[in-house]
C-alpha cells in the first residue's frame, strides 16, 4: 500500500465550489472594467462642456469634408448628418459608462436600427467613421486624445486632398463622335486634339443607323486651361456637325451637341 503526502490528500479534499469561486472569468472582467471605468457619474457642467466640444470636434470634420469634396452630389444632409451623428454618440457614451446595463440595453435598442443610404463616394464612409469616433472620444471623456487626435486627422485628410496624391492618370472625359463612314477620322480631329488635349486614346470604332454613321469612342484628358465649349465646337466643324457627346469621368456633367 502507498502512503500518498499530505499535501496532496488536503488537495484533494477541497471542496470544488472553491475552484469555482476563484476561477477568473477574463472575458466579463474586461467587458466589465471597460464599462465601468471612469464610474463616477459626470456632473451637469461636464456633459454640457463634452456635448458642446463634440459639436465643436464634428463641425471641424464637416468642414473638412466641405473643402475636401470633388464632385457634382454634395449634400447638405450629409454634412448635418455628421455634426448630429457625431454629438449623439457623444450622449449616448455618456449615459452609459459606469452602468454596464445600460449598456447593454442600449446595445440591444441599436441592433434593431438598420440604416440604409447609398453614399456618394467611398470616402463618405471615413467620414462618418471619423465623426463617431469623435464622438466616442468625447464621451469616453478622453479630451486629451480627442483635442489632438481630431485636428490632425482633418489635416492630414486636407494635405491629401490639396496635394492630390495617390491619383492616377486616367481620362478626364470620355468622347463620342459620331462621323461619315466617308471620313479619315485619324486626320480630321488631329488638329482639335492636339490644340485642345493633353492625351487622348481610342477605345472603340462602332458603325450606326445601319452603318451609315460611325461611332468613335475616346478617352480624353483635356490641357489646363482649355475651354470644353471651345474643343465641342472644334469637334463640330471636323465631323460636320454631327452628334458629339463629352462626359466627365465619374460624375454627371454631359456636353453634348448635334
Amino acid at each position: 500500500m502507498y502512503l500518498l503526502p499530505q499535501s496532496f490528500l488536503a488537495a484533494a479534499l477541497v471542496p470544488a465550489s472553491s475552484f469555482a469561486q476563484a476561477a477568473p472569468a477574463p472575458a466579463a472582467d474586461a467587458m466589465t472594467r471597460l464599462v465601468t471605468d471612469h464610474a463616477d457619474k459626470p456632473g451637469v457642467q461636464e456633459i454640457l462642456f463634452a456635448i458642446l466640444f463634440s459639436f465643436a470636434l464634428n463641425l471641424l470634420v464637416a468642414w473638412t469634408y466641405k473643402q475636401t469634396y470633388r464632385g457634382t452630389r454634395y449634400s447638405q444632409d450629409y454634412v448635418h448628418t455628421l455634426l448630429i451623428l457625431g454629438t449623439v454618440v457623444t450622449l449616448v457614451i455618456l449615459v452609459v459608462v459606469g452602468n454596464l446595463a445600460a449598456a447593454f440595453g442600449m446595445f440591444a435598442a441599436f441592433s434593431i436600427i438598420r440604416f440604409r443610404r447609398n453614399v456618394g463616394q467611398s470616402r463618405d464612409i471615413g467620414f462618418i467613421f471619423l465623426a463617431m469616433g469623435t464622438g466616442l472620444a468625447v464621451g469616453a471623456r478622453q479630451y486629451e486624445l480627442a483635442a489632438v487626435t481630431v485636428p490632425l486627422v482633418c489635416a492630414i485628410i486636407f494635405a491629401l486632398s490639396r496635394a492630390n496624391l495617390f491619383s492616377s492618370f486616367k481620362g478626364s472625359h470620355l468622347l463620342r463622335i459620331r462621323v461619315g463612314t466617308d471620313v479619315d477620322y485619324d486626320q480630321a480631329f488631329a488638329g482639335p486634339f492636339a490644340q485642345h488635349l493633353a492625351q487622348q486614346s481610342l477605345k472603340s470604332v462602332e458603325t450606326v443607323q445601319a452603318g451609315l454613321m460611325t461611332e468613335l469612342r475616346y478617352e480624353v484628358t483635356l490641357k489646363d486651361g482649355a475651354g470644353v465649349g471651345e474643343f465641342v465646337r472644334a469637334l463640330q466643324a471636323a465631323n460636320g456637325n454631327n452628334r458629339v457627346l463629352l462626359t466627365c469621368v465619374g460624375e454627371q456633367s454631359v456636353v453634348e451637341a448635334e
